[in-house]
């Protein structure tokens, strides 16, 4: 089974990176970064996005890096309520990020969108199993 995820994005600066990140009140794991990469922790011990400057990004893969103007993936992450959702993505705009959808409410499902200062896209959301319709 599977132990952890690392989900590997590049990016330009890991300085503004680290700063950003930890202004959401994530952390790192230092013992995986270094000049090259941040470990940026997700869930404490699983799942971790391995930040990894654009020019070691390329070491791992023969194909070119998609530009910010592109999706190649988007990232959800749930957290504990409707608020939680709000506070993030406000200190999230802030601090260098943008929106690049509205927000969208459900009822048993809330999220707001918003893209990283590399131009990652994630998607911060709220879920309550309870209040989905039948």
């Amino acid at each position: 089974m599977i132990q952890s995820i690392y989900v590997n994005l590049p990016v330009e600066d890991l300085d503004r990176s680290r700063n950003f990140w930890t202004q959401l009140g994530f952390s790192f794991n230092e013992s995986f970064s270094d000049d090259k990469a941040l470990c940026l922790m997700l869930n404490e011990g699983s799942i971790c996005a391995m930040l990894l400057k654009r020019e070691f990004f390329s070491t791992f893969t023969n194909r070119p890096i998609a530009d910010q103007n592109t999706t190649q993936v988007l990232l959800a992450i749930e957290v504990e309520s409707r608020q939680k959702v709000d506070e993030i993505v406000k200190i999230a705009l802030e601090n260098g990020a943008t929106r690049y959808r509205d927000a969208e409410d459900h009822g048993w499902m809330y999220y707001d969108c918003i893209a990283d200062p590399d131009g990652h896209q994630w998607e911060i959301m709220y879920s309550d199993p309870n209040q989905i319709p039948s």
